[in-house]
């Protein structure tokens, strides 16, 4: 079984639960386990979250508006990518920090909470253009007599 799909989504905070309903729809009608759905759900929340959030460079019309989120159930593997078109990762950030931020601070425990929830994560920057890219998969388990499971 192979299933994928790409949304190009407006940084606006309506497009997050967008996203997340239809990774949610998919899962549901593939047979998903609801927890491994949830955790993936949860997952591509946050990294949507942060595209909205920094993906941009707040004052041009056109792809900067905008970010991608892109899924792919193969097999036994779920992967989700997010890419933005904002000014990426800087140079400092070789890898998450050991711990999330402060329980009281607003921001700074979403890479952190993709990091727990998905199997392999990995974060960086387009090749050769402006944009993050976070993209994270996860093994999938199944419902009993799941309709779309992989054989």
């Amino acid at each position: 079984m192979s299933i994928w799909w790409s949304l190009h989504l407006r940084r606006e905070a309506a497009s997050v639960p967008l996203a997340r309903r239809l990774l949610l729809g998919t899962m549901e009608t593939a047979g998903v386990d609801p927890d491994i759905s949830y955790d993936l759900s949860l997952a591509l929340s946050e990294a949507c979250a942060n595209a909205v959030e920094h993906g941009g460079d707040g004052g041009h019309e056109g792809s900067s508006q905008a970010y991608r989120v892109t899924a792919y159930l193969d097999g036994e593997k779920c992967r989700i990518e997010v890419a933005d078109s904002g000014p990426g990762f800087s140079a400092a950030l070789p890898r998450l920090p050991a711990l999330p931020a402060p329980v009281e601070d607003e921001n700074g425990r979403g890479l952190c909470l993709i990091e727990e929830l998905a199997d392999h994560v990995h974060i960086g920057n387009k090749p050769g253009r402006r944009g993050a890219v976070v993209s994270f998969d996860k093994i999938l388990k199944w419902k009993k007599d799941a309709p779309l499971m992989a054989v």
